[in-house]
């Protein structure tokens, strides 16, 4: 009997990723983010983030939001987008989630948000200010995008997931890894996450 105390919980967490029962959420959207680390004189100065949307969304997005269907989008366009298909996931940390030193950063806003078509691929990008001063000791940042309800799933590019700018004054290590420490979807998954530490040369 005892065996069955852990073999029930177990079969049904199997049975849960295997066959999602309806009305549970599962991604909708697929995001190629490509993060870029801004640096200062001062130390980090904030994360430039590029998304890269996937075909079914991108076509979605031209058909709603491309008025002149001329397969670019104008200054106007991109405010509508940003109003309309982006500015709805700011209670969401903008689906960026960051811990400097243990210690959640809330993300309140973004600046210089831009939208285009790159061959048919819906592209943002945006930019999130942070700031941390580099010291002697190493700082330690975690960032991870992830969508909490999970209708979007974000994940890097297996080439070039994050790049350095400005950084020449610093010493820095990077890691791409699961986040460990953080489960979403029930508790079944652990969402990708960049660890960055930095220091003073």
């Amino acid at each position: 009997m005892p065996r069955l105390n852990y073999f029930f919980p177990l079969l049904l967490a199997v049975f849960i990723i295997l066959f999602p029962p309806t009305g549970i959420p599962h991604p909708h959207v697929f995001i190629s983010q490509r993060t870029g680390f801004v640096f200062d004189d001062k130390g980090l100065a904030g994360f430039r983030v590029n998304w890269a949307f996937d075909e079914m969304f991108s076509v979605m997005i031209s058909e709603d939001f491309d008025s002149d269907h001329n397969q670019a989008l104008d200054a106007n366009e991109v405010a509508v987008i940003k109003e309309k298909a982006f500015g709805y996931i700011a209670p969401y940390n903008y689906y960026i989630h960051v811990r400097i030193d243990g210690k959640p950063f809330e993300v309140k806003f973004i600046k210089s948000f831009n939208a285009w078509l790159d061959n048919g691929t819906v592209c943002y990008e945006f930019f999130i200010p942070c700031h941390v001063v580099a010291v002697d000791t190493p700082k330690q940042v975690v960032l991870s995008p992830y969508d909490p309800e999970y209708y979007s799933d974000i994940y890097f590019p297996d080439k070039t997931p994050l790049n350095l700018e400005n950084a020449e004054a610093f010493s820095i290590e990077t890691q791409t890894a699961r986040d460990q420490s953080t489960l979403i979807y029930y508790d079944t998954v652990n969402p990708m996450a960049i660890f960055l530490s930095f220091k003073r040369k």
